[in-house]
């Protein structure tokens, strides 16, 4: 049986797709149902169900209300998977939790690999990667896995926003100097599913291949679906976000593509493929 948090997220709802599709046995809970940040609850919620897999989607993801907020992110980011695996150890239970790109300050200039430095320049990005030293050091049966720019049809995204600010705006400036690569949410449960079952458990890199800035990403949107106005660039520095940005985080996702025997698509396939999901 598998416990899956933060089921009503963007990842959380691929997943439950994955599993009704293949018929595999799953308990889906969200803050309502689970208070993660309380062990004891999630102790008494995991009693007698027979949980043999906990896959944290739940996070504390708005990057500049994290610097004004930063007790409830780091209890979200940190704490509670910290818990959760506390929890997965004391039943034996596979664990799986996700971090972010952020965790880098951005300036390598090159793919980020999973031995590299991380760097956070954030209270987000920070209170993530304590969260994944939190994990990593409490039980060796956990899989981190980072990944970047996640859109899906849960929630709001990046590309969700270009498509409402598409409708209703014929001016668009976007920032070129943010580079990464947007990872499509199915993709990222359908990865990390087949990496799940592989039993090699530690830290991963996984998002869509290829990179590109923000400007591109909009810009490869928009022409998909045919907009008509005018797109320009601006830099991340013009709009005085209270949260610092690491501006180059593309992952390098070779280590799961070898051991899933796999190549992740592009970024491009990811975004061609959410517009047919969002167009129903």
């Amino acid at each position: 049986m598998i416990l899956l948090t933060g089921a009503n997220g963007q990842l959380g709802q691929d997943y439950l797709k994955l599993f009704k599709d293949q018929n595999i046995e799953f308990i889906a809970t969200d803050y309502k149902e689970l208070d993660i940040t309380n062990i004891e609850a999630v102790r008494s919620f995991v009693l007698n169900k027979r949980i043999t897999t906990i896959i944290n989607c739940a996070a504390y993801n708005d990057v500049d209300k994290a610097e004004s907020e930063k007790d409830k992110a780091y209890l979200l980011n940190r704490d509670a998977p910290k818990n959760l695996a506390h929890i997965s150890k004391e039943i034996d239970a596979i664990f799986i939790t996700y971090s972010t790109d952020f965790v880098f300050d951005g300036t390598k200039g090159s793919p980020y690999v999973e031995e590299d430095e991380p760097n956070p320049i954030s209270v987000y990005a920070d209170s993530k990667y304590q969260g994944e030293n939190a994990v990593l050091d409490t039980y060796e049966k956990s899989f981190v896995i980072r990944t970047s720019w996640v859109f899906g049809m849960g929630n709001n995204n990046f590309t969700k926003q270009v498509l409402g600010w598409s409708e209703n705006k014929d001016l668009l400036k976007i920032v070129d100097d943010q580079r990464s690569s947007p990872t499509y949410s199915h993709d990222l449960a359908e990865y990390s599913w087949q990496l799940i079952k592989t039993n090699k458990f530690g830290l991963y890199h996984l998002s869509n291949s290829g990179e590109c800035s923000k400007y591109e990403q909009a810009k490869y949107v928009l022409d998909s679906i045919g907009w008509n106005g005018a797109l320009g660039t601006a830099k991340t520095a013009d709009f005085n976000l209270p949260a610092k940005r690491s501006l180059y985080t593309k992952l390098d996702s070779s280590k799961i593509e070898l051991i899933i025997g796999k190549k992740i698509p592009t970024w491009q396939s990811g975004i061609k493929r959410f517009l047919e999901e969002y167009r129903g």
